[in-house]
C-alpha cells in the first residue's frame, strides 16, 4: 500500500460516468416501477452510495479514506435505450476519491443488471470513466469527450 502518511490533506472531488444499455420495453418497465424486484432506480442509487463507502474493502490496496458526499445520478434515455450513471465524491483527505467513484457507477449497474435480468439478458454495462477529479499533487483533470 502507498504511503500518504505525509501527504496533506485538502479538497478532493471525483465525477464517474458510465451507462447501461437496456432494452427499450425493460427501461419502460423500470420506468413505471413495474419490475417485481422493486424500485430499480432508487435500489441503484442505494447499493452506489454503499459501494462508494465500501472502495476499500472491495479493492485491494485502496485507502480507506472519510468520505464526506456521495451524489448518484441514474438518467433514464428512451431514445439511447439506456440509462446513464453519474457519480460525485467528495472528502478532506490525503488522496483522491477516483477509485470510489468509479466503483459507485460501477455498482450502480451491476443492482440494475442484477433487478432486470429476468427480463432483458442482453443489457450492457460500459463506457465507464472518470470525467472530472479536483484535488491532490496532479490537481484538476477533465475529460473533454464524451466517449
Amino acid at each position: 500500500m502507498v504511503d500518504i502518511s505525509r501527504k496533506k490533506e485538502n479538497y478532493r472531488e471525483a465525477v464517474a460516468r458510465g451507462s447501461i444499455s437496456i432494452s427499450k420495453d425493460v427501461l419502460d418497465m423500470i420506468i413505471r416501477k413495474k419490475i417485481p424486484k422493486g424500485d430499480v432506480l432508487t435500489t441503484a442509487k442505494i447499493a452506489a452510495i454503499t459501494a462508494g463507502k465500501r472502495t476499500a474493502d472491495l479493492i485491494p490496496l485502496c485507502h480507506p479514506i472519510p468520505v464526506t458526499h456521495i451524489e448518484i445520478t441514474l438518467t433514464p434515455d428512451i431514445k439511447k435505450s439506456q440509462i446513464e450513471i453519474t457519480s460525485t465524491i467528495r472528502t478532506r483527505a490525503s488522496t483522491g476519491v477516483e477509485m470510489e467513484a468509479l466503483t459507485a457507477v460501477v455498482m450502480a449497474g451491476l443492482c440494475i443488471y442484477d433487478m432486470c435480468k429476468p427480463f432483458d439478458k442482453t443489457m450492457v454495462i460500459g463506457n465507464i470513466r472518470l470525467m472530472r477529479k479536483i484535488g491532490g499533487k496532479s490537481g484538476l483533470y477533465e475529460r473533454h469527450d464524451e466517449n
